[in-house]
């Protein structure tokens, strides 16, 4: 019991403190990652903080994953360090006894790791996509604060607003400076909208008049409308119902089994299966020799982690693409993963052992 506490303890601690710190470090490049789409129109200025914690949301299963396997290798390796190790070798408890502790303490982050991964992720995507879509649906002008000037994102349109009009998504007194090779246009009108098609956006705009001017000619035109109809964005308009297979849940994956939702549902498993094995994993990759500086053994720990994971990543495009079936994937990569962590606990506390018994003194013999 002293054993299994005083590993469980440990353990927590430095999951805690190293999830900390990973959380820190991946909310900051995210943050930046999020104003970045801000700045270039992606999503809107005030959604910065809803889409930053639905991509911490999103990002969380990984995090846990990596701190928990992090947290093994650290603690482990610690004790090694400190020559921990060879008291509860010499008491004849062997490395493949912390499988227990580890597997008590790591339990409820596997329960919230596959909660994550099979509910929540799904979920944050869904919403992070009606955010954008509802975001490039909203009208060019809408985003205009009156008296503002907003230019288009490849700088060829300026638009201007006197202010709102009555009706949602109409504007009064439109201003529109169009430039194109050596055609420069201005059109003003009384008021104007938006209509979304499959085309892309058309401005529509009525009772106005409109001035051209060539550079290269020098040559200058002049008409007036009732109603003009100007396509300013040729992209066509998202349909939210259209939704990647990131966004779908899980039980709509399965009712619906295409390669691409196949591949997403073998990347969710994998996520969660390799979380289980990579902390089988830290307890034989955490040995170390107390008398060698450094923490080697950690930098080989995350490089490994690293190749497990791009092999999940990996094994998703594979399925995606059709190449191969989900549930022979999924036992191949993860279960030589996890007979191959089990190896290595064997083949580490079998050379332990041996190490320990050869080095211990023989006993003396009784005084006659």
């Amino acid at each position: 019991m002293l054993f299994d506490s005083s590993v469980r303890k440990e353990l927590a601690r430095s999951f805690g403190a190293t999830l900390v710190v990973i959380l820190t470090i991946v909310m900051t490049m995210m943050l930046i990652r999020t104003l970045g789409l801000a700045a270039n129109g992606s999503v809107s200025p005030q959604d910065v903080a809803l889409v930053l914690g639905f991509n911490a949301a999103g990002q969380l299963p990984l995090m846990l994953a990596l701190s928990l396997f992090v947290a093994v290798v650290l603690s482990l390796g610690r004790m090694y360090r400190e020559s921990e190790m060879a008291i509860w070798f010499s008491a004849g408890v062997g490395l493949d006894r912390f499988i227990r502790p580890v597997l008590r303490m790591a339990w409820p982050v596997y329960i919230g790791l596959g909660v994550l991964v099979l509910i929540v992720w799904p979920w944050v995507n869904q919403q992070t996509a009606e955010i954008k879509t509802r975001y490039e649906q909203r009208s060019d002008l809408s985003r205009v604060a009156p008296g503002a000037f907003q230019s288009s994102s490849d700088g060829s349109r300026v638009f201007f607003i006197e202010r709102n009009g009555d009706a949602a998504g109409v504007a009064r007194n439109v201003f529109l400076l169009t430039t194109k090779n050596e055609e420069e246009s201005v059109t003003t009108a009384h008021s104007g909208h938006i209509e979304n098609s499959a085309d892309g956006r058309t401005l529509v705009l009525d009772v106005g008049h409109r001035n051209e001017h060539d550079a290269k000619s020098n040559e200058n035109s002049r008409m007036q409308f009732e109603r003009c109809r100007l396509l300013v964005d040729d992209k066509p308009v998202a349909n939210p119902s259209a939704l990647p297979p990131k966004a779908i849940d899980t039980l709509g994956l399965l009712r619906d089994p295409t390669p691409a939702n196949m591949g997403e549902l073998a990347w969710r498993l994998g996520l969660l299966l390799g979380g289980i094995n990579l902390s089988l994993l830290g307890i034989g990759a955490a040995a170390t020799n107390p008398r060698r500086p450094g923490n080697w053994n950690l930098l080989l720990a995350l490089l490994g982690f690293l190749v497990y994971f791009n092999l999940v990543n990996l094994s998703q495009a594979w399925v995606g693409a059709g190449k191969v079936h989900i549930v022979p994937t999924l036992l191949t990569l993860h279960g030589l993963t996890l007979a191959a962590a089990l190896a290595l606990i064997w083949w580490r506390d079998h050379a332990s052992v041996t190490r320990w018994r050869t080095r211990r003194p023989a006993p003396q013999g009784g005084q006659a």
